[in-house]
């Protein structure tokens, strides 16, 4: 108990320096957001001059009390509510975010899973059979295309793959000839137009998951419980996955915890490269724009994102190792 209110204490300090840098650094910058508000939008002012009077308390923040901005922040906070986009006027924030959410979800979750899964499920065997053709073979292919940066492997892939030889589509999350719902072709059309991203990120890490789950199996091999257990004249197979793989994968669940909360950070890139419309596409429209109540609504999601992540991962290992509850 005393290790779990440890925890929630840190964490929600971690929550509030993270929500109150969210909140400072769009003040800190150079300029006003209503500068960049009055040139974008200088036709309809000049139509409808009093629309600038209503606008000031969300963009003129730099003429208000700082006090009073954070205060009325901490409040739209607890509402979940974080405005309207100024580069897609009127448009709220929260309507936006909800559009680009589930697209990276999908894409982030989906490939958190399949690297998670192959890359330890390769790990496992290439332990086992250190020498052998996996271990030869796939191991330094792994670490080669692990040492390629994401977006330079998806700008590789998109041309190759989809300029070139025209295998998938190159942007976007669905086709315009699809109806969206759930139909069979709507989720076909879907799984095709994710097929790209999806290598790339699988190419750029699954690498991490297979060595990581490689030394700690190679480690494990090596206990005495593991002997006794081949000693047993056990199967070898029951002995890798029931004995050796099952206590070397603690690190890799808590690990997987923690990737999954920074999953949606690595796709800022991927997503720009094949125009892929979730939150990573939709940040860098939003820096691209000056558009800061949508840039501070993504950041806040990203951080509740990592910060859960890591709270989780903690438990976890708790849970799996009791003795961490002690330390």
């Amino acid at each position: 108990m005393r290790f779990i209110l440890r925890r929630l204490g840190f964490y929600l300090i971690a929550f509030w320096a993270a929500v109150t840098i969210n909140f400072l650094l769009p003040r800190l910058l150079p300029g006003n957001p209503i500068d960049y508000f009055l040139a974008r939008y200088q036709n309809q002012l000049a139509a409808n001059p009093h629309l600038l009077d209503s606008l000031r308390p969300a963009f003129d923040f730099k003429h208000q009390s700082l006090l009073d901005q954070y205060r009325q922040y901490l409040i739209n906070l607890l509402h979940l509510n974080f405005g309207v986009s100024y580069s897609r006027f009127p448009t709220p924030v929260n309507e936006m975010i909800g559009q680009a959410i589930p697209w990276s979800l999908f894409l982030a979750g989906l490939s958190a899973i399949l690297a998670f899964s192959i890359g330890t499920f390769l790990g496992i065997v290439a332990a086992w059979r250190r020498g052998k053709t996996v271990d030869v073979v796939v191991t330094p292919l792994t670490m080669f295309t692990q040492s390629f940066p994401a977006f330079f492997v998806a700008l590789l892939i998109l041309y190759f793959v989809g300029v070139v030889a025209g295998w998938f589509p190159i942007n976007h999350a669905y086709g315009d000839t699809v109806r969206s719902g759930l139909n069979l072709p709507f989720i076909l059309d879907v799984l095709r137009h994710a097929a790209m991203p999806l290598c790339a990120l699988l190419l750029s890490s699954i690498g991490g998951w297979m060595l990581g789950m490689r030394a700690v199996m190679i480690n494990t091999l090596s206990e005495d419980y593991v002997s006794m257990a081949q000693a047993k004249g056990l199967s070898n197979r029951r002995v890798m996955l029931m004995y050796a793989a099952r206590n070397a994968l603690l690190p890799q669940v808590t690990s997987f915890a923690i990737v999954l909360g920074y999953a949606i950070t690595s796709l800022v890139l991927i997503e720009n490269v094949f125009a892929y419309p979730g939150l990573g596409y939709l940040m860098v429209t939003a820096v691209q724009a000056t558009d800061y109540p949508l840039m501070q609504g993504i950041f806040f999601l990203l951080t509740v994102g990592m910060l859960a992540a890591n709270l989780i991962a903690d438990f976890v290992y708790v849970l799996l190792d009791p003795r961490a509850a002690s330390a």
